[in-house]
């Protein structure tokens, strides 16, 4: 089997890319390598744990976003070979291409933490980094007593870099609204070095974490949990606390789990140094194959892995993929874009926007660094339809 252009992954990125490919010119010969039989729209999870969203609302059926005239694989990718143009499949099968597009999206490393699989969704212990466990996080939200209240961030790069706190700002929100806020201890627990990575953001959150009576611990990361006891354990990750690490009572804690390239683009020839395809940061096409491009969260760009990156990117790949099929150089340059809908609270959002070089890049004529109830109406009710009928059909 061989196709004009091969997609690997059936995402945000895959699918939008495909769509605008074939709005670009629709003989063009796709195949699309993606194993799943449902599609999901990830970032309504944070709000199905705050007990505002629907959950059977963020998944379809894959077959019903797939574009037409492509070729659906419903395969797995197990091994890359760019020298010879072709991957080959769980079922063994290899699948040759003239182009090829890597966007499989990110792993989670849920193993690498200590005690959590099989406790996950019971003892207190959720994420909204998962589709079965988001409706958890409600529970364990609106039946929370008092005490240790604790929200993890992994040193790794995540899908979605707001999320492991924006949960964290509803806790605190919700809890204010029940009047009990002071019974709880809520502590974030971050691998990172500050809460946000751009200033005049971060400056709100901050206000935001004060109001919530929020304990921030930065540079640790949750190795153990100890789901019997309800306690974690975190290590420091500063050189001069190397080894060091402490236990945590909780009432309940919400895990984000480490995150990664997928394995079989980490073990592959098209990966960085760190795991990521090694792409150039401004055209998406890859360093050393010219025939091969990356977009989306396996991408290795320094930016925040986003759906709204992503939609920045895809119209970038899409012209220089074009045009290098047409015997030329890229046209066309990506500048970092990211987006980051911070949930506060309940009815409130700040909507951060930003490049490779964290410098603000704001769409609305207003601060965007203010609480507004006006972007949080845009998160819960205008991006989940955008997603669905205009993003994924390439129309945006």
């Amino acid at each position: 089997m061989k196709h004009q252009i091969l997609i690997i992954g059936g995402g945000n990125a895959g699918i939008s890319l495909a769509s605008q490919l074939l709005r670009s010119n629709s003989k063009l010969d796709i195949g699309i390598v993606e194993p799943s039989e449902k599609h999901y729209y990830q970032p309504a999870w944070t709000l199905v744990g705050a007990g505002v969203y629907n959950l059977q609302d963020t998944q379809r059926m894959e077959s019903s976003v797939m574009p037409e005239n492509v070729n659906w694989i419903k395969e797995r990718v197990v091994e890359f070979n760019p020298e010879e143009s072709a991957v080959t499949l769980s079922n063994g099968g290899v699948v040759q291409y003239d182009f090829m597009v890597v966007a499989p999206g990110i792993q989670l490393n849920w193993h690498l933490i200590k005690g959590l699989e099989g406790n996950l969704g019971k003892h207190g212990i959720t994420s909204n980094y998962s589709f079965e466990h988001a409706e958890y996080t409600w529970e364990c939200l609106k039946n929370a007593k008092g005490g240790n209240v604790l929200f993890t961030n992994p040193p790794t790069p995540v899908k979605c870099g707001g999320a492991p706190h924006k949960i964290l700002y509803l806790a605190a929100d919700y809890f204010r609204k029940q009047g009990t806020l002071s019974k709880f201890n809520l502590q974030y627990w971050s691998g990172g070095t500050r809460l946000f990575g751009v200033d005049k953001f971060e400056k709100t959150l901050l206000e935001v974490v004060k109001r919530g009576n929020i304990h921030l611990n930065f540079r640790t990361q949750l190795v153990e949990i100890d789901a019997e006891n309800k306690r974690a354990r975190f290590e420091y990750l500063d050189p001069e606390k190397q080894g060091e690490s402490v236990w945590v009572d909780y009432e309940f804690i919400h895990v984000v789990p480490p995150q990664s390239a997928p394995d079989f683009v980490k073990n592959s020839r098209l990966a960085n140094a760190a795991g990521w395809v090694d792409v150039d940061k401004n055209s998406l096409q890859h360093v050393r194959y010219p025939n091969v491009f990356s977009l989306g969260d396996a991408a290795g760009l320094p930016t925040a892995k986003t759906g709204a990156a992503i939609r920045k990117q895809v119209p970038v790949l899409v012209k220089n993929l074009l045009a290098v099929m047409d015997g030329k150089a890229c046209v066309d340059s990506y500048n970092g874009y990211s987006s980051c809908p911070l949930v506060t609270g309940y009815g409130k959002l700040v909507m951060a926007e930003f490049d490779y070089d964290n410098v603000p890049q704001e769409t609305f004529p207003f601060d965007q660094s203010k609480e507004r109830y006006s972007m949080y109406f845009l998160k819960r009710y205008m991006l989940p339809w955008l997603y669905w009928n205009q993003i994924l059909p390439g129309k945006m």
